[in-house]
């Protein structure tokens, strides 16, 4: 289906209107915090799983704050005098944010969601109705140019992106804005493109509604409606990575052959940043029979970049298949109609030898350095989010280690980074444990294996002594020749440094 067939959307080029219904808004404390104090949290969970009944039992009153979670979260009709004295009316309906319906009752135009930011301001993501939780089981949709708002995928790029200032910032793909909303908060100028036009405008109101600056707005593919000469220090992108048989949802599916919008994105984005400039994307990619998933990856990214790339998930073709057809709703309708979906998928995957489907993020880093690093690993445990500095962290790792050689590690100072423990593992009683694990509870939330001296080396690094002197001392504790200690230790210093175990100090 068209744009044509979805309702009309509010006006965005009307500020004032945006700025009196926040107002009204935060007025009737119509906010994250104040929809968990009203409805509680089991409704309040059950509406991110689009469940609405919960809420619905929760708002038979008829306080201001009960009134706007009927009308923008359940999309329900209220009669017009009790909308009256909660929001300036008049304004919403001209404005388009409401609609006249019967003799005596309106409703919204658009799904309004309150969204707490990382700093605890009040924002609102817009979007189509019925489609503010997105993502896999989320609207089942089939209109191609709906507009979904905030599901798992969008608010995990938010958690996973560095949020240093910048002077420029890039959104492709950006949807209902969350993305660009974010990095308001820490670019000077935002520029957001789409394929959908829809997207950009409800792009525009959620800013607006949020009280954020205006983007700058440009329809078109992704890198498309950028200019050559154009640089940012911060691109980030939840594409429609989804690898289907054609294009039937623009919100998600790619358009191009397998895995193919992705591997674009990344290897074009390396000629589009700054130098030191960060590039975050979600991503889906094939595994392909005979191929090493990981140098798959690899090959991806563009030179002059530094590649922090983790998969977080795995699902075999028929699982991934069954996924986005439900997502679409397929599975509600005709059941020949579906198993000729389904059987497509699979002839498309088929055709192309393709297993599996990896899920993930992928980080890239504008670097000057003659040797790029790039780091390909699969982590599918739980993190700590929000990532953020966690990533920026990683590739200043990246940046010390590739200055320091082994010598250079021997004379340096470490200390272990906060809320690491040590476990031993081995059969009840024995004298000695089978192996030590270090394991994070922040961040990525690692665990690695490590042998007596490594164990011993990392749990006296306070930054007083060198890792050379720290090690002597180990050796004479343990009878060890020194100089081949110093020699097969830099290895696991390295390891230890590269996963955030150990931090160089001074």
């Amino acid at each position: 289906m068209s744009n044509s067939s979805l309702p009309t959307l509010p006006a965005s080029d009307r500020p004032e209107v945006a700025a009196r219904l926040r107002d009204a808004l935060l007025g009737a404390a119509f906010t994250a915090d104040g929809l968990l104090e009203l409805l509680g949290a089991p409704a309040y969970a059950a509406l991110a799983r689009s469940e609405t009944v919960p809420a619905l039992r929760a708002t038979r009153g008829d306080t201001p704050l009960e009134t706007l979670v009927r009308l923008f979260l359940l999309q329900q009709p209220v009669p017009h005098a009790r909308v009256e004295g909660v929001l300036p009316v008049a304004e919403c309906v001209e404005g388009g944010w409401l609609v006249s319906v019967g003799a005596d009752e309106v409703a919204a135009t658009v799904d309004v969601r309150p969204y707490g930011g990382p700093d605890g301001e009040d924002w609102f993501i817009v979007s189509d109705l019925g489609c503010a939780v997105g993502g896999a089981g989320g609207i089942g949709s089939r209109e191609e140019g709906v507009v979904l708002g905030v599901g798992g995928a969008s608010t995990t790029l938010a958690g996973i992106t560095v949020r240093t200032p910048v002077s420029a910032a890039l959104d492709l793909g950006t949807g209902s804005g969350i993305q660009a909303l974010h990095a308001a908060r820490h670019a000077t100028r935002v520029t957001a493109t789409d394929v959908n036009p829809r997207a950009l405008h409800i792009t525009a109101l959620t800013l607006a509604l949020s009280g954020a600056p205006a983007a700058d707005l440009r329809e078109g593919s992704l890198f498309a409606p950028v200019r050559d000469d154009e640089t940012y220090e911060l691109i980030v992108s939840n594409p429609p990575f989804v690898i289907s048989p054609g294009a039937r949802l623009t919100y998600r599916d790619g358009g191009m052959g397998g895995d193919d919008l992705c591997r674009s994105l990344v290897q074009e984005a390396g000629e589009r940043l700054r130098e030191g400039g960060f590039a975050q994307f979600l991503a889906n990619w094939q595994h392909v029979e005979g191929e090493d998933w990981q140098d798959r990856l690899r090959s991806w990214v563009p030179r002059g970049c530094d590649a922090w790339i983790v998969q977080r998930e795995v699902q075999d073709v028929t699982q991934y298949a069954e996924l986005w057809l439900r997502d679409a709703g397929d599975h509600q309708g005709d059941t020949a109609a579906y198993e000729a979906l389904y059987d497509a998928w699979l002839d498309e995957f088929e055709a192309r030898k393709v297993r599996a489907v990896g899920f993930g993020w992928i980080t890239l880093r504008r670097t000057d350095s003659d040797a790029p690093s790039i780091t390909v690993e699969e982590w599918p445990h739980p993190v700590e989010q929000p990532l953020g500095d966690t990533v920026r962290v990683h590739f200043d790792r990246v940046d010390y280690l590739r200055a320091h050689d082994d010598a250079a590690l021997l004379a340096a100072h470490f200390k272990l980074a906060d809320e690491v423990i040590q476990e031993q593992v081995g059969l009840p009683g024995a004298e000695d444990p089978e192996h030590v694990v270090l394991r994070q509870h922040r961040g990525m939330r690692r665990a690695t294996k490590v042998d007596t001296v490594g164990a011993g080396f990392a749990g006296v690094c306070d930054g007083t002594l060198s890792a050379g002197r720290i090690l002597d001392a180990i050796a004479q504790l343990v009878g060890e020749d020194p100089v081949l200690l110093r020699d097969r230790t830099p290895a696991q210093i390295r390891l230890l440094v590269e996963q955030g175990f150990l931090e160089p100090v001074g």
